[in-house]
Order: C-alpha cells, then sequence, then structure tokens
C-alpha cells in the first residue's frame, strides 16, 4: 500500500548535522546525563520517579541571532545545551523542576513545587495503578458481588483524578490521584486480547493514591436516572461489540487503490541535529523538533526565503464531560499536559497510516528511571493529492488551464486510553499552513441500567452509555510575518445603509480593526469577523496593504461548565476562539505548565490579563478549536474519523496567486483517463475590424 523510503534523503544545504544546535531534541546521551546529574544532588539510596526530560529552549533572545547567523551561513553564537527535567521523589509528593547545564555539567537550578502542583502520568505508573486496583482484596470482593462468568478478565481504565475543590477525608482532590474505571472482556472469547471492553463496564470504581500506590477508597458509580448509587449486584453479561477485523464479515468489492510515485518523493529531509530534522519542499523550510508533551514541534518556518512563523505546535487540549454526578464530574482530561502527546505517540510503521513514498521520523524520550526511551517513527512525511488546486475554462475556446494540489503531510497519532487523534501540519503550494486533528479510537463508556436514557449522553450498546464531552484544542503560533513585530487585527463585513450611493441596499464594505491589548477574542458569524495577523511595516506592491495571514478557524461551542466550575478555571483557553498575548518566554502551554489535578490561574487567561501592548509587537496568537462530542450509536464500537482543521493563509502576501507556477496537471504526468466529452455549448464572440466596427461571432465551443 506504500513504499517507505529506503536510502537516506538528500541533505538541506549538505551540511552534516550537529548535535549541540541549540534547538535540537535531546540526545540519548544528555537525557542520560541530565538523570545523573539530578541524582547526584540526592542520597544515592534516592528512588527518584522522572517525569519529564526535555529541551530547554533558548531564550528567544538568544535564538533569533543564531537563527539568522545559520540562514547566512554565518558563524553562529554560542548557546549553552539546557534540559528540563520535572522529577518526584517516588512514593511522595515531593515534585521538583529543575534546569541542567549540559553544556558545563551542572544543575543550574532544582525548585521543589508547592501544594495543588502536580506532574503528568507516566506509562509505568499507568501499569502500576492497573495492577495496584485489580490486585487490591476490597475490590476484589466488591468484583465477587457481580457473580462474573468464571475465566472473566477484568481490565481498569485508571484516569486522571480531576479537580473539584472537595478536601473531605477520602474525598480529596489535594494529593495525586488516580480514578479507575472497570469494564471486562467478553466472557466467551476472554483470551482475545483486543477484545471491545469498552462494551461491558462495571459500576465499580477504585480510587489509587499515587503516592502510597494503595486503593484509598471504592465507589459505586450511578447507573439510573439521577446520582443515587446502589450495591453490587449480579452483572448480566450483554453481546459483544468488536471492532477488530476477524468479528467482522468484511467487504469483498473493495479495489486495490495504490498511491505510487514512480520518482519518490519531492521533499528533502536533513538533520540539524542528532535528534532535529530539516525539511524543504516546494519553496517551503523549516525545522521539525518533537517531545514529551507538545509531540511535534516546528521552527523557523519560511516560504520563498520570507519569515512567517518562529514556532507552531499544538498546545494543549482538554475533553471535559457532561455528566454531572459524582465521579464523573471531575472527568476532563487534558491529554498533553496530563499524558504527552509525545510519549503517547504511535509507532507508525505498524500499520498503513501514511500512503506513499513516506520518510519517517523517530525520536527519543525517557522512561520513569531516567533512562533513555527510543520512540521509533513517531512522524511520517509523505505527499498527498487534494483535488484540484487552481482551474479556469476559458469556455470561449474550451482551454482548461488547471493544478492539482499537492500537500506535504507530517502526521503523528497519539493513543490516550481509549481515543485516538491523527494530529498533521499539512503544507499546500499556495503558502498555506493547515492544523488538522482527526479524532477517533473509542468512545469512554460507563455503565446504564437497561431501559432508561438520560439527557447528558447516549446509550450506544445495551447496558452501555457514552456521555457527551467536548474536545477543545489550543493551537500556538508564534508568529515572525516578514518581520518579529506584527499585529492581529480583525475584519468585518457590514451592510451599507441605503443611500443616494447605494439606492438598491445591495452594498457592503469591510471594516478592519487593530487588537492593542492582549486578551482573548471570538468569531462573530454574522459579521463574517476574520482575525489576521499583519506586518504593518511591509505592504504590498500592489494594494499597498499590510502583508498578513488570516486564521481561518471553525466555529466551536465553548466550555459549557459555568465559570465557577473547575473545568472552566481550568481550561484557561476554552473560552474564546482566539487570545493575543505578548511573548514571554516559557510561556507555552495554554492551560498552564501543570494541568494534573490543577486549580487554574496558571494559563493563557491569566496570561492575557495583564493588558500588554500586542499592537506591532513580539506577540502569540493561541487559536482555539473543537467540537462537542454527542455520540452517536454509529461512534460505537469505533468511532469514524471527525475531523477539524486551522488554516493559515496568505492575505496580501504576495503580488500574485502563489501557485502560478505549478505544472499544470497534465495525462502524462497524471496517468489519468478523459471521462466525458459531453459539456459543450456555442458562444460568442466581439471581432474589431479594421475601421473599428464590432462584429459578432458565433463559434462552437470546445469544451
Amino acid at each position: 500500500m506504500s513504499a517507505e523510503l529506503s536510502t537516506p534523503l538528500p541533505l538541506v544545504g549538505g551540511k552534516q548535522p550537529s548535535p549541540q544546535h541549540p534547538l535540537g531534541p535531546l540526545t540519548a546521551s544528555e537525557i542520560t546525563n541530565s538523570s545523573q546529574l539530578i541524582k547526584s544532588l540526592w542520597p544515592t539510596q534516592t528512588n527518584i520517579q522522572f517525569k519529564s526530560i526535555t529541551l530547554q529552549e533558548p531564550s528567544k533572545a538568544e535564538l533569533v541571532p543564531f537563527l539568522a547567523a545559520e540562514r547566512t551561513a554565518q558563524a553562529t553564537p554560542t548557546i549553552d545545551r539546557r534540559s528540563f527535567v520535572v522529577y518526584y521523589i517516588r512514593n511522595t509528593d515531593k515534585l521538583h523542576e529543575a534546569i541542567v547545564n549540559l553544556t558545563h555539567g551542572k544543575v543550574e537550578s532544582n525548585l521543589r513545587l508547592g501544594p495543588n502542583v502536580h506532574s503528568n502520568a507516566d506509562g509505568d505508573e499507568m501499569n502500576a495503578v492497573e495492577r495496584i486496583a485489580l490486585e487490591d482484596e476490597g475490590v476484589k470482593a466488591e468484583l465477587a458481588k457481580l457473580q462474573l462468568p468464571e475465566g472473566t478478565v477484568v481490565i481498569s481504565d485508571p484516569w486522571i483524578y480531576g479537580s473539584d475543590g472537595i478536601n473531605e477525608g477520602l474525598f480529596t482532590d489535594a494529593k495525586r490521584m488516580f480514578q479507575c474505571f472497570l469494564y471486562i472482556r467478553d466472557p466467551k472469547n476472554s483470551s482475545e486480547a483486543d477484545s471491545n471492553h469498552y462494551a461491558m463496564p462495571l459500576s465499580i470504581s477504585p480510587v489509587v493514591s499515587a503516592e502510597t500506590m494503595k486503593v484509598t477508597r471504592i465507589d459505586n458509580l450511578p447507573t439510573g436516572i439521577d446520582a443515587t448509587t446502589k450495591e453490587p449486584s449480579p452483572y448480566k453479561v450483554q453481546p459483544a461489540n468488536e471492532y477488530i477485523s476477524e468479528a467482522q464479515t468484511l467487504r469483498t468489492d473493495l479495489k486495490p487503490l495504490n498511491v505510487i510515485q514512480p520518482e519518490g518523493a519531492s521533499f528533502q529531509i536533513s538533520n540539524f541535529s542528532e535528534q532535529g530534522h530539516n525539511v524543504s519542499w516546494q519553496k517551503w523550510t523549516f525545522k521539525v523538533g518533537f517531545n514529551q508533551r507538545e509531540g511535534m514541534v516546528l521552527y523557523d518556518v519560511y516560504y520563498a526565503g520570507r519569515p512567517l512563523f518562529y514556532r507552531l505546535s499544538l498546545s494543549d487540549m482538554n475533553i471535559p464531560y457532561a455528566d454531572p454526578r459524582h465521579p464523573y464530574h471531575k472527568k476532563a482530561a487534558f491529554d498533553l499536559g496530563d499524558a504527552g502527546a509525545g510519549i503517547m505517540a504511535n509507532n507508525l510503521q505498524l500499520g498503513c497510516d501514511c500512503l506513499g513514498s513516506i520518510h519517517y521520523l523517530s525520536a527519543v524520550l525517557n522512561d520513569d528511571k531516567g533512562k533513555p526511551l527510543e520512540m521509533p517513527n513517531v512522524v511520517c512525511v509523505h505527499e498527498q493529492d487534494n483535488g484540484i488546486g487552481w482551474k479556469h475554462t476559458n469556455y470561449r475556446t474550451g482551454r482548461a488551464a488547471v493544478v492539482r494540489n499537492r500537500e506535504l503531510v507530517l502526521q503523528s497519532i497519539i493513543t490516550v486510553s481509549n481515543y485516538e487523534y491523527i494530529l498533521a501540519f499539512i503544507f499546500n503550494q499556495a503558502g498555506d499552513v493547515m492544523y488538522e486533528v482527526r479524532a477517533t479510537g473509542i468512545l469512554s463508556t460507563q455503565p446504564i441500567d437497561e431501559g432508561i436514557s438520560v439527557p447528558w449522553g447516549t446509550v450506544v450498546h445495551p447496558g452501555v452509555l457514552a456521555a457527551h464531552h467536548q474536545h477543545i484544542f489550543s493551537l500556538r503560533v508564534d508568529p515572525m510575518v516578514d518581520g518579529p513585530l506584527n499585529r492581529v487585527v480583525y475584519d468585518e463585513a457590514h451592510a451599507m445603509p441605503r443611500s443616494d450611493f447605494n439606492p438598491h441596499g445591495v452594498g457592503y464594505t469591510v471594516t478592519e480593526t487593530p487588537i492593542t491589548t492582549s486578551g482573548g477574542y471570538d468569531l462573530d458569524i454574522d459579521a463574517n469577523r476574520t482575525f489576521k495577523i499583519q506586518n504593518s511595516t511591509v505592504k504590498n506592491p500592489i494594494n499597498g496593504k499590510s502583508v498578513g495571514y488570516k486564521i481561518m478557524t471553525p466555529p466551536f461551542q465553548k466550555m459549557l461548565a459555568d465559570q465557577d466550575s473547575f473545568h472552566f478555571k481550568r481550561a484557561e483557553f476554552a473560552d474564546h476562539n482566539i487570545y493575543v498575548t505578548s511573548y514571554k518566554d516559557g510561556e507555552l502551554y495554554a492551560g498552564g505548565k501543570y494541568t494534573n489535578q490543577s486549580r487554574g490561574g496558571t494559563g493563557v487567561r491569566s496570561w492575557a490579563d495583564r493588558k500588554d501592548n500586542v499592537l506591532d509587537d513580539d506577540i502569540v496568537v493561541w487559536v482555539q478549536f473543537g467540537i462537542n462530542h454527542i455520540p452517536r450509536i454509529e461512534d460505537f464500537p469505533v468511532m469514524p474519523c471527525e475531523i477539524i482543521k486551522v488554516h493559515l493563509k496568505p492575505v496580501n502576501f504576495f503580488d500574485k496567486n502563489p501557485a502560478l507556477d505549478v505544472p499544470p496537471s497534465e495525462q502524462r504526468f497524471n496517468k489519468s483517463v478523459l471521462a466525458s466529452t459531453s459539456h459543450q455549448q456555442e458562444v460568442g464572440a466581439a471581432v474589431i475590424g479594421q475601421s473599428g466596427e464590432v462584429c459578432c461571432v458565433k463559434e462552437a465551443s470546445k469544451l
């Protein structure tokens, strides 16, 4: 189905990579050195649990001169390599963050963080929590009340505990906890490890302390139309609802569709460091990094030698659920801050996730012992055809001028328990950058009594409820559109009043309003409000307007939880389509640096409240988008992709369509077949004679 490139792609610029580039992701040896330097601060027997060892990016003041010198092939200034380390003293609440200077081999800072600050979960910890929940004697006693069939396999899904401000005895969100939701595999096929356990949820939910690694309480889940709970009783096993291909009667009439590039790919990839990559394609150049939290990050994005973006990344996402009953009222995942898009990334070589001539990018992260963790094939780079790029047919001559819309795709896929997110940066030949999210995977389910329904969820299988929930994403755009000082403006279209000039009431005009102060701003569909990033000092040579890029983001329903809720307080980005802030080093995550059981006050809403100047300054634009997922029965047992996309599109940046030089779409190139010549009509043309007279001549169309 696809052809993986088996030979290295040509080097861009022909330079050999240096592991010391200031934007290069940490190497395996740097991760090891970082953990060893942290361990050296503590007595030998201290058991340290490493949460994240990642690149501490240099300040922009240091990095901009470096990148400018690098681009012009001049000597680059020396910038020390640093790592940012987050760790616990294992089985305690002692959370620390440290900065390690790798160039000089020393720990520059080591800070213990205060109360109500918790780090992300890690894979080894999650596996341990699953095991502890199922081995607990109290949990076993509750499971026995269900009288499950002999040989039934019980599955535990640990969730980040969430926040509700309650701190009463065993019901406390001040300590780092996990809420485990239990399921069973189909008892008739319990040996099938890929059985869809989400079709068989149980009403028992253990809570595990991340400090003691013990079960602290066992919740009974509400299964009716209100918050009432009841003791476990004999479980009725429903029919299985499987998604794996072996359980289906597969279609037999689907013929192959192969993506073949006989001359290989049109992009070039090289290393700018041991783990960092340069990409060059169709006038685009940029750097690709990868880290534990954001996953893929793009730096220094240029088109045709002109600067556009200093840094692009998915900054945050939040998935708040609609069920108001305990313990579901705390269910609000921050998949990047609570887990990590990098550490949860799939190995894409295992399946046909990309088609065509594919190049894979791999990464190195860390495990909880502070050792390097190889992450193979976490990004696939490939080209795709996305239909027609532009076309015009002169109906008088029948000549069609048409080009295809070739796109470059950098794709990563993350699995966070039940859900998958397919995350992609997409570039085209007309100067557009797109960020696309495809949400798929399996709904997070809970038990419900048979024969009832509730207004906060959808019954998707007998005894199975999928609660309504929102997916709210924040894309961080650090612009440098034709230079470092930019502004954000918004256009609105308004009808002209009737007047002698507009007697028929059909005219309308567009106004442009600059944003001068940091804050949150929203779309207005009725006014066609459109946000643009501009450089007011660079004017288009044709119309004199400021060069810019417009932000085309789909409207979405903002956070539905009220402003006093912890859902709202924590997801600081979820209440506006756009946030504009002044640039500050280290302000990377819209929900704050630590989202696990967070309280709010450390994210983009708080930064915007500084009311900084953002007019013709170094700014950051945070673009929110999402879906309100009201589950359908067709979303189960696995969800067809829900697709949402943000476009960054040039506005008065070029002097004409920048894709005019794309070669025309022709049969010899595309190997296509002409299907029809049926669309024809007569046309008329006016011809000027020798004496200036005008004659109309009819001729047959060549269409």
